[in-house]
């Protein structure tokens, strides 16, 4: 086991630009298939890349996010695509439709076990809002453009 400390990146709206994809869930019923299948389309975001980066440079990264367990392979392929650092890739459980904010903080507190995280990095304020209540380092995304559309996703639909 490392000694390094850890350094957790979210994906959507902070490492990939997922607003090409945000028309998806705007029509009712939401097309949760179509927007997970488009992610292998998103840019990435220039900022959370060279961060990931640097922070790979002493620390290990590791990625949680909010995608459903069943978009694994795609995620993993479009991390590699785009050179993002290598390292372990934690998603939503299939089922889970809980508040992006306490699925992503108990993922985290597994995570983390007794290893420093020396930060965690979201655009997601009640996620960045819970992770600092338990007392973990964050670090705020906002370098892309802030979408209702996936702040209710991730907030209420339980989906990212």
């Amino acid at each position: 086991m490392t000694a390094r400390p850890l350094a957790v990146f979210d994906l959507d709206g902070t490492l990939a630009d997922a607003g090409h994809r945000q028309h998806l869930l705007e029509r009712t019923p939401r097309d949760w298939k179509a927007f997970f299948a488009a992610a292998t389309e998103d840019p990435p975001l220039a900022e959370g890349v060279a961060l990931a980066l640097r922070s790979a440079e002493d620390c290990e990264v590791v990625y949680l996010t909010g995608r459903p367990e069943r978009c694994r392979r795609d995620t993993l392929a479009w991390l590699a695509q785009h050179g993002l650092p290598e390292g372990r890739l934690w998603m939503r459980p299939h089922h889970d439709r809980r508040p992006a904010r306490h699925t992503k903080l108990e993922i985290l507190r597994r995570i983390a076990g007794d290893r420093q995280v020396r930060h965690v990095v979201d655009d997601d304020e009640l996620v960045c809002e819970a992770c600092e209540r338990a007392g973990f380092p964050v670090i705020r995304a906002r370098w892309s453009t802030p979408s209702d559309t996936l702040r209710d996703a991730q907030q209420r639909a339980g989906r990212t």
